[in-house]
């Protein structure tokens, strides 16, 4: 595993860059899934407004101006945290190097490069406007269309969706937060998808209303984005190891001499655990309530490597498990027994499902339907995956579901439905016309 790219480079082509430790693994996909995410929807967007289901708006804009105060506090706020923080990296280089992600988050840093950096943007932003600058500013009409409006889209999404998935996962897991909220709401891991998906879906039809937008025929636009960002989301959790896997497959275990998955008989599961009762212990009160179930490689599929039946999740960003044999550093911990590796099995799956989605998107006529389609296919592969996951059950009338499981299935009916009703109104308009 990979918690931050200084590991990942230092594996994959043998380069130790310290600095590079700052760039959490898990945060380095989820940009790129944003990206990726970005680029799909615009591709979409445009392709809606050549077949006129999304129209332009006119507005105006004013060029010419001077900088305004809050252009300059801006640029300047923005050059104090870079300076104070990124190159106070090297300014206190002694310090920052034992643990470059503590030394972000803390309060340490260089006032004098704050301060620098931080005039040195706003001097250039005052600079770059005023040679711009009309002895008397123009105003003009400017058609804004759909698509140039998804950075607006990206920005916001990743706010309401990074918070949103914070809140429902620490809804999920109101002890934890409890303990320890600061470190809840600040670490790497815990994110859910659903919660951030509600809280910027939310969001984003909102602000889609506001700008007159033809909400069907953004959200279809958006689905293929949705599923492709959440695969490579998902590449995230696997490659940094941020605790989003699945339960113990107890027909193998782990070598934490290697970190190696080793088949064993499904019967000396109990032993493994006795073996290492001190890391069990912490989290749960007896072996009954281990989550586990044996599947052993089909021998049909002998070519495939047994890592991806059971995996232990070697050097994880969130240091669970026991300590590998000859690791020194930050993170040396490996799972004492394997489990399912469920994000890499998101992966596939959601690549997968996009490559459907991107293929039936142009044959698909009827707006809303595609986003319908979504709805159901990702309710189905997230519904079916919680079965080999570990997450907090509730107790709903003698039924234990996990919030993944209640909220996927409210999203394969909601699926049905908008299919349902966008049909019947697409049939009715028709024979209106």
């Amino acid at each position: 595993m990979y918690p931050n790219l200084y590991y990942a480079f230092r594996d994959l082509l043998g380069i130790e860059i310290p600095f590079l430790k700052i760039f959490q693994t898990f945060g380095f996909f989820v940009a790129i899934a944003f990206l990726a995410g970005a680029y799909i929807l615009t591709r979409e967007l445009k392709r809606y407004e050549a077949l006129g289901l999304l129209k332009g708006i006119p507005e105006k804009i004013t060029t010419g101006l001077p900088a305004s105060q809050g252009e300059l506090i801006g640029n300047a706020v923005v050059g104090f945290f870079i300076g104070y923080k990124i190159l106070g990296i090297f300014f206190q280089w002694d310090t920052a190097s034992q643990d470059l992600q503590a030394f972000v988050f803390s309060s340490q840093g260089s006032l004098f490069a704050g301060i620098l950096l931080g005039a040195a943007m706003a001097g250039y932003k005052y600079y770059t406007k005023k040679k711009a600058a009309l002895p008397q500013p123009k105003e003009q009409v400017v058609m804004v269309m759909p698509h140039h409006r998804v950075p607006d889209i990206i920005v916001m999404a990743a706010i309401a969706g990074l918070l949103g998935a914070k809140i429902f996962h620490n809804l999920e897991n109101w002890n934890d937060f409890v303990h320890d909220p600061i470190g809840a709401l600040l670490s790497f891991s815990g994110l859910t998808f659903y919660g951030g998906l509600i809280v910027a879906a939310i969001v984003i039809i909102s602000y889609a209303r506001k700008r007159q937008f033809n909400i069907r025929a953004l959200i279809d636009s958006a689905a293929p984005a949705l599923m492709l960002a959440y695969a490579i989301g998902r590449m995230g959790c696997h490659f940094s190891g941020d605790g989003d896997w699945g339960i113990y497959n107890s027909a193998y275990t782990i070598d934490t001499n290697t970190g190696h998955t080793v088949k064993m008989a499904p019967a000396n599961f109990t032993d493994v655990v006795q073996k290492n009762a001190g890391f069990f212990q912490q989290q749960y009160a007896s072996v009954e309530q281990i989550p586990h179930a044996a599947f052993e490689k089909p021998g049909a599929l002998g070519f495939l490597p047994d890592w991806l039946f059971a995996y232990g999740y070697p050097h994880n960003v969130i240091k669970e498990g026991v300590q590998l044999a000859g690791c020194d550093g930050q993170y040396c911990k490996v799972l004492p027994t394997a489990v399912y590796p469920t994000p890499l099995y998101e992966i596939i799956v959601c690549l997968i499902l996009f490559g459907i989605l991107w293929g039936i998107r142009k044959k698909v006529t009827t707006p809303g339907v595609i986003f319908g389609i979504y709805l159901i296919l990702n309710g189905v592969e997230r519904f079916f995956i919680e079965k080999i996951r570990v997450d907090t059950r509730y107790d709903i009338f003698g039924f234990h579901p996990t919030q993944a499981e209640i909220i996927s299935t409210l999203l394969v009916i909601g699926g049905i439905v908008l299919i349902s009703i966008y049909r019947k109104n697409n049939t009715a308009a028709n024979k209106l016309s």
